[in-house]
């Protein structure tokens, strides 16, 4: 068995981030805690004296990869000290036994355990788990215009194809008063937009100290009143059956809530959608986007669609398309079922050949590809704001940026417009997914 060094001094880090939207959150205010203990960022991993891989186990794919990074570590750590450290999601689900199977892993870090690692960078060597998930106090990446805001962790649904509550926990909501403060914080950093996270977002659920409890609906609209300049606020990713009216209500009355929402269908099949544990049917999915779309006229979705669950016949799959038609999403992130070890769906019966999940998958991609074609061309006309997040590679003249509806935009500008400004865009025209326009200009009287 490979002996590997342990680095004399820890100066150098190295972070990789696989998975979700907290995972990135998490990762980037980890960053900022090594730096505050005067650690600094490596060029590249074979540079860094400490290594942390942040991990996923939402599908077997994202294991895979992480398998086959941990696997290159094993030559860099035999030519280079280093300290390696695998933390997250499949952190939690394999635990010692990942460590076991690889021994170029120095630490094992599950969910609740992510602050340990600016211990071992301050060169502690032993640990206890934490039996509970601890937030941090930011999650701000400097320079950053568009970040994330933790609000909650963990799951309580079961949905029967998703690892998620295993790895995570049970769901726990960040102080009301911690999440207000760093959203001021965020917005006297020129923050344009935050999303606030969570693994079911709406079901937030705080009681403060004198036992008042705070619901999602009420957490968005203090968000709002402390907002100050941020220009949208985000959320994602709710839960259909937690969709409450209060929560459309402040929707449609609050100009900083960005009209665009990911309401995640998962199928359109009734009797796949019990299967699933995912606790509302067809019906109830049309009453809640008729109620949003009666709401807010200008809202758009995006949505998530897994296809080939266990004893999904084709009709089934119709009744997917036939939702995904209604809804018509302006982005959908559509895949097939991956068995996840340790979740029901896992034993069901009715395993479905991946050929026919593939082509499965790849019948809604098509008609998604049209509907998507459809519905930006619908956005192609008037002024909106749109957020500068870059210059664009096909053509040096021209910015990139996304909309309320998180749509991408190309357009001419001049000097008067900088990258991560807010401008004024006219819409005017389509091409492929991307919206084309140009910097409006006010007439003048």
């Amino acid at each position: 068995m490979a002996r590997y060094k342990r680095p004399k001094t820890i100066e150098k880090y190295w972070f990789e981030t696989y998975g979700c939207q907290m995972n990135i959150a998490e990762s980037e205010a980890l960053e900022m805690q090594l730096k505050g203990i005067g650690l600094t960022a490596a060029e590249k991993c074979e540079e860094a004296d400490i290594s942390i891989i942040n991990t996923c186990s939402v599908r077997q794919s994202a294991e895979n990869r992480v398998w086959g990074r941990i696997g290159n570590y094993s030559r860099i750590k035999t030519d280079h000290p280093m300290i390696l450290v695998v933390m997250g999601c499949m952190a939690e689900r394999l635990k010692d036994s990942l460590k076991k199977d690889a021994p170029q892993v120095d630490y094992v870090f599950g969910t609740n355990d992510k602050l340990k690692i600016v211990d071992v960078a301050l060169g502690k060597r032993r640990f206890q788990r934490d039996e509970s998930y601890g937030f941090l106090d930011n999650y701000y990446k400097e320079g950053d215009v568009s970040t994330f805001v933790p609000i909650m962790n963990g799951c309580n649904n079961f949905c029967t194809y998703c690892i998620v509550p295993y790895t995570r926990g049970r769901e726990s909501s960040r102080p009301l008063e911690a999440v207000l403060t760093e959203v001021k914080f965020l917005d006297s950093k020129g923050v344009k937009e935050i999303s606030l996270l969570g693994q079911n977002v709406n079901s937030y659920n705080y009681v403060d100290e004198d036992g008042n409890t705070i619901k999602f609906p009420q957490l968005l609209e203090r968000v709002c009143e402390v907002a100050g300049n941020i220009e949208w606020i985000r959320f994602e990713s709710p839960h259909p059956k937690d969709f409450s009216d209060e929560l459309i209500e402040v929707i449609k009355k609050e100009k900083k809530v960005a009209k665009h929402i990911h309401l995640p269908i998962q199928s359109g099949s009734d009797r796949i959608l019990k299967i699933m544990n995912r606790r509302y049917d067809s019906a109830k999915l049309i009453t809640l986007i008729d109620k949003l779309r009666a709401a807010v006229p200008e809202i758009t979705f995006s949505t998530d669609v897994m296809v080939g669950f266990p004893s999904e016949t084709e009709e089934e799959l119709a009744d997917s398309q036939k939702m995904m038609n209604y809804l018509r999403c302006t982005e959908a992130f559509m895949y097939y079922w991956n068995p996840r070890e340790g979740t029901p769906a896992t034993e069901m019966d009715g395993q479905i050949p991946d050929d026919i999940k593939k082509a499965r998958l790849q019948s809604i991609i098509d008609r998604q590809q049209e509907i998507f074609g459809e519905e930006k061309a619908k956005m192609a006309h008037g002024v909106h704001r749109v957020l500068v997040t870059k210059v664009s590679r096909d053509d040096e003249n021209k910015y990139l940026g996304r909309g309320e509806h998180n749509e991408m935009v190309a357009f001419t500008h001049d000097d008067s417009v900088k990258i991560d400004d807010v401008a004024e865009v006219e819409y005017l025209s389509t091409k492929g997914n991307t919206i084309l326009g140009r910097l409006y200009k006010k007439s003048e009287v």
